[in-house]
C-alpha cells in the first residue's frame, strides 16, 4: 500500500535488545495527506540501517510504501504500519503546454462513429 503526504511529526526512536541478544531500533513518523479531508497516519521504520537510509525529516513530502499487520498482546490487538520504501515527492514540474489535461490537437479530424459494426447490440 502507498500513501503520499507531508511528514508532520518525527517521534523519538525506541530501541532495546531482543531475547536473542540482538540490538534493535524503531522510529515512528506521522504523515498527513493533502485531500479535502486530510488523513493522518503513524508509521514506523524498523532497523537503524533503514532509519539512516530513509533519513526522514519533518516537513518533507513523501510517498510511503508500507505493510499493515496486527498482533495480539494480553488479549488486545494492535496494528503495525511498517514502511518498506520511502520516496521523496519531487516538486511539480510546470507543464510546457500550459495545461494539466492532455487534449487532442485542434486540427485533428473528427472521429466517425457511424462506420462501426452493424450488429451493435447496445440499447442506445
Amino acid at each position: 500500500m502507498e500513501l503520499t503526504g507531508k511528514v508532520i511529526a518525527v517521534l523519538e526512536p525506541r530501541g532495546g535488545v531482543s531475547k536473542t541478544g540482538n540490538a534493535w531500533k524503531v522510529q515512528e513518523y506521522v504523515i498527513e495527506t493533502h485531500e479535502q479531508y486530510p488523513r493522518k497516519m503513524c508509521f514506523d521504520v524498523f532497523g537503524e540501517d533503514k532509519i539512516n537510509q530513509f533519513n526522514i525529516q519533518a516537513g518533507e513530502e513523501l510517498t510511503v510504501s508500507f505493510d499493515i499487520d496486527a498482533r495480539e498482546w494480553q488479549g488486545r490487538w494492535f496494528n503495525s504500519i511498517r514502511a518498506w520504501k520511502v520516496e521523496r515527492v519531487a516538486a511539480q514540474q510546470p507543464d510546457p503546454t500550459g495545461g494539466d489535461v492532455p487534449f487532442p490537437p485542434m486540427n485533428a479530424a473528427p472521429v466517425d462513429f457511424s462506420a462501426g459494426d452493424e450488429k451493435d447490440d447496445l440499447p442506445f
